[in-house]
């Protein structure tokens, strides 16, 4: 008997969902509830559970495909003893990297494969930093031991790979279908078996090829999202921002309240941006072009742009006004740690009205910050450094920091944008203001 599983509704609103990596091959037998698939939408990264025992027949699409809801995703047998239909439903198989430019022929046409001939998903070719999964190609040795299918591991199991510099082809898998467990990935560790790369000396060999990357996952969600931004008439803002006080005040709560959440600047920054909207709420907003209406929002959803290896992703501080300075710090630890494990929800991904985005220690002097559609402004922080600066007729050294900030023209005017970083500037320079209702 044949068990027909479906692309289930992820979330509400969504209509289609991108295939990230198949967990299991045709042949594997299955408990109830064992990962199927891991399958992406609006960022967020999800597995989907068996919904009953048996054995794989049959994947419906490749790595990268995106698909709708409600369509077939796995066939199960279910009665694993019987003999299986010897024309079970066509699969679309998952297809080998394209070969990089003079390493062999032209890839061969992509074509669905019938079950019988099912192996094992090859992962799609990529680079590091262009949607590589944690674990993968990270150093050279050992290549001959390597396995040459994608390691099947959940996303938390992939950056714990990638945080202990271990790749995933060289550990033996436990779980059902050659999974890595995180058991497995404890124990290759213990043992000290990981490879190191050899460390190699610069080449100036004249480089040839080209290679040819698909955008998936996570990368191709960035692009379409930054395709939408382009329809935004952008107006750019830098101002300048004496922090001498600021930091003053930030590293004496560090050092006297070394039990509670590191704090950065940018719980303070979400302070400042919180009681700035009250006076003007138009930036604090999220515009429909399609039907020309524009959302004012009460509430203050931050989201705040994080790096992780997989590529950037935006997780919300819901209801920023609510809390704390400690408050804020952890849970901006606790976003950008899950969005890091690929194990942020889609609630902890969309919603935000307003963003915040900083490079950290790497932030320069001036950035172009491109709006979070449909969001209307965006506030970019930059580095801070001591720079000289006149103080009542005299030169002295400040702590002081850009804030790159962009607006919506089409509903934040100039004089707008310019009074709402003027008002954030003026809780920052003073910081006890923060605190004063």
């Amino acid at each position: 008997m044949q068990r027909i599983v479906k692309l289930p509704d992820i979330g509400e609103g969504t209509t289609e969902a991108e295939i990230v990596s198949w967990l299991v091959k045709i042949g594997d037998i299955v408990e109830e509830d064992d990962p199927l698939a891991e399958v992406m939408t609006d960022k967020a990264t999800v597995e989907v559970p068996s919904p009953v025992a048996g054995k794989i027949v049959a994947l419906n699409g490749n790595p990268g495909e995106k698909l709708a809801v409600g369509s077939d995703l796995v066939v199960l047998e279910t009665e694993v003893g019987a003999v299986a239909d010897p024309h079970p439903p066509a699969a679309v198989q998952p297809v080998p990297p394209l070969p990089r430019a003079g390493e062999g022929e032209a890839a061969a046409p992509t074509v669905a494969a019938p079950a019988k001939q099912a192996r094992a998903p090859l992962p799609l070719s990529r680079t590091a930093g262009e949607g590589a999964d944690p674990g993968e190609g990270r150093g050279s040795a050992g290549e001959g031991q390597r396995t040459q299918t994608k390691p099947l591991a959940s996303p938390a199991v992939r950056q714990q790979a990638w945080d202990l510099g271990i790749e995933l082809q060289f550990v033996p898998g436990t779980g059902p279908g050659g999974r890595v467990t995180h058991e497995d990935l404890n124990a290759f560790a213990s043992g000290g078996q990981h490879p190191v790369a050899a460390p190699q000396a610069p080449s100036l060999a004249q480089r040839e090829g080209v290679e040819d990357i698909a955008i998936t996952g996570l990368r191709r969600a960035i692009a379409e999202h930054m395709e939408a931004a382009r329809e935004i008439p952008r107006f750019g803002y830098v101002e300048e921002i004496d922090v001498t006080e600021l930091e003053e005040l930030r590293t004496y709560l560090n050092q006297t309240r070394a039990e509670r959440s590191h704090l950065t600047v940018l719980p303070f920054l979400m302070r400042a941006i919180v009681n700035a909207v009250v006076e003007h709420p138009q930036v604090n907003a999220r515009y429909e072009a399609a039907s020309g209406i524009l959302h004012r929002h009460n509430a203050v959803h931050i989201g705040v742009a994080t790096q992780t290896p997989a590529g950037l992703m935006v997780p919300v501080v819901r209801h920023a006004e609510t809390l704390g300075l400690w408050q804020a710090a952890a849970e901006l630890n606790r976003l950008a740690e899950a969005a890091r494990a690929s194990k942020a929800t889609r609630e902890e991904l969309i919603g935000s009205t307003i963003t915040i985005t900083s490079l950290g220690p790497l932030g320069g002097l001036v950035a172009t910050p491109v709006i979070n559609h449909p969001e209307v402004a965006i506030v970019g922080v930059n580095r801070i450094d001591e720079r000289p600066v006149a103080r009542g007729g005299q030169v002295v050294i400040r702590k002081m920091m850009n804030l790159s900030s962009s607006f919506d023209h089409r509903i934040v005017d100039g004089w707008e944008a310019a009074s709402f970083i003027a008002k954030v500037k003026g809780y920052l320079e003073q910081p006890a203001t923060l605190f004063i209702d």
